[in-house]
């Protein structure tokens, strides 16, 4: 069977290392296909000095193309919570019914983009408060809502990619 296609989506700087290339790592080894993306399409750099060419500019992205989205942390994040290309790219795979996941302080994205009323959700403890604006914030590890994945950081990369792959299939 093949694998299904993977959207990921990292901050053009700063974007957590470990909850990128770990779950990727685990997508990867199941025979998942990843496409990375950002609002640049240059090389982003991580928090830790690694350097990532996307394969795409969010302009570049046909939801269509993929079976699941992946928001990235990190610090970085922060620049699409009002970002209306990654608020639009959430709400297409959303309404879609596809997989719509995010790790670390990018469940922020998803809250901003309509995507977590009356769901229950986790973040970095730093999202609580936004969360709770839209969703319920729980603190767990990681919570699964319908089709919706979030994950509270670098803790969570290995349960956030084997439940990746789990829906997946």
């Amino acid at each position: 069977m093949p694998g299904k296609n993977v959207l990921m989506v990292i901050a053009p700087d700063k974007f957590r290392d470990e909850e990128y290339f770990v779950p990727r790592e685990i997508l990867e080894k199941a025979g998942h296909i990843i496409t990375v993306a950002s609002s640049t399409g240059i090389e982003s750099r991580s928090m830790f000095g690694k350097i990532v060419k996307p394969d795409k500019n969010f302009l570049e992205i046909n939801s269509a193309d993929y079976d699941a989205i992946v928001f990235i942390g990190g610090s970085g994040a922060s620049v699409y919570f009002e970002s209306t290309q990654a608020h639009r790219l959430a709400r297409e795979f959303n309404e879609a019914g596809k997989i719509v996941a995010a790790i670390c302080i990018a469940p922020s994205i998803l809250a901003n983009a309509g995507l977590l009323a009356g769901k229950k959700a986790t973040a970095y403890p730093s999202q609580r408060d936004n969360i709770n604006a839209f969703g319920q914030y729980t603190g767990s590890v990681i919570e699964v809502e319908g089709n919706i994945v979030t994950a509270n950081g670098p803790e969570a990369v290995t349960v956030f990619g084997d439940k990746l792959v789990e829906m997946l299939g």
